[in-house]
């Protein structure tokens, strides 16, 4: 098939474009390189089943291709909140272009959308019917609300034209090719940790997170996309949204201590003021995708945190 993965050179996109190419598809990565990076995707360049192109999706473009990945936007705070209106516009003007894209070369195309979209929970663990909480003028609603909107306009695009779409709601994950500047908590803690600087934990830790390795989300993006509309009637319902993560929840305090841990590092834990609007609890219930495509991730947290820190360990030359 002809896959196009926008934001392929981001760190998901990355991983995903190295499985798509590895399973002899032919993938064409999009990606204006504002987060992602070349380095994540250089050794695909030599492969004749391999295409890179550098675009911004809230620009149209033009091509033909069998299946779409929407991969494309800041994912971390440091990032989406250096320039909102971009987010905003990336996330509800890139999704309007990819979705155009999908409808007029018939396209299925998924939407990685964002565990985000449930704010800060009143519900835990959260599955698909919850609507969320989510404050839509704080510093963080130019990538929960685009996402939001964005999953709007999809339905949109299915119920009125007949899209097939994919929406998927991912939940933390981690893993090699993050950057080291992410502002994510695990890349964070673990170059913190390595360069024996402090570890800053926000409010006193408590909060929680559930962490999913980069190799079962790509696992649960595959088989999901994948999986055809079957069923006694044929009418099996895949347009989602479907959770994907690891529902083992954790709280902060624990993975700072863990990272210290597993780094061996000297470095102490120090404590700052909880950003506005930073979820309490996020967990997520995945049995809808148990039940759809028989997702089930498969890597505990220490065990995906060895292999991340000797990621980061090589790149930061620790």
């Amino acid at each position: 098939m002809r896959i196009l993965v926008t934001g392929g050179a981001g760190f998901i996109g990355s991983h995903l474009c190295e499985r798509l190419v590895k399973e002899g598809h032919y993938v064409i990565c999009l990606d204006n390189l504002f987060s992602g990076s070349k380095e994540n995707i250089n050794h695909l360049f030599k492969l004749s089943n391999f295409e890179f192109i550098r675009h911004d999706i809230t620009l149209p473009i033009l091509l033909e291709v069998d299946m779409i990945f929407n991969l494309a936007c800041p994912a971390s705070p440091v990032h989406y909140q250096h320039n909102p209106v971009k987010t905003i516009k990336t996330n509800v003007l890139g999704m309007l272009n990819m979705l155009g894209l999908a409808k007029r070369v018939r396209a299925r195309i998924l939407q990685a959308s964002t565990s985000e979209v449930y704010g800060d929970p009143t519900l835990h663990p959260q599955n698909e019917d919850y609507w969320g909480n989510v404050n839509p003028i704080g510093l963080r609603a130019c990538y929960d609300e685009g996402k939001r909107c964005a999953e709007a306009l999809c339905f949109s695009y299915h119920r009125q034209n007949g899209v097939d779409i994919r929406v998927v709601r991912i939940f933390n994950t981690y893993g090699p090719n993050m950057l080291p500047n992410d502002g994510r908590v695990i890349s964070n803690f673990i170059v913190q940790a390595l360069e024996n600087e402090p570890i800053t934990v926000y409010g006193r830790g408590e909060q929680t997170r559930s962490f999913c390795y980069i190799d079962d989300l790509i696992e649960g993006l595959l088989k999901y996309m994948f999986t055809e509309k079957t069923g006694r009637n044929g009418k099996t319902d895949l347009s989602g949204p479907v959770n994907l993560g690891n529902p083992s929840e954790f709280r902060i305090i624990e993975l700072a201590e863990l990272v210290i841990k597993l780094t061996h590092s000297k470095s102490k834990i120090i404590y700052k003021k909880i950003p506005p609007d930073d979820p309490v609890r996020r967990c997520p219930d995945i049995s809808l995708a148990k039940k759809l495509f028989g997702y089930n991730p498969k890597t505990d947290l220490e065990t995906g945190l060895r292999k991340t820190i000797g990621y980061f360990r090589k790149i930061l030359g620790k």
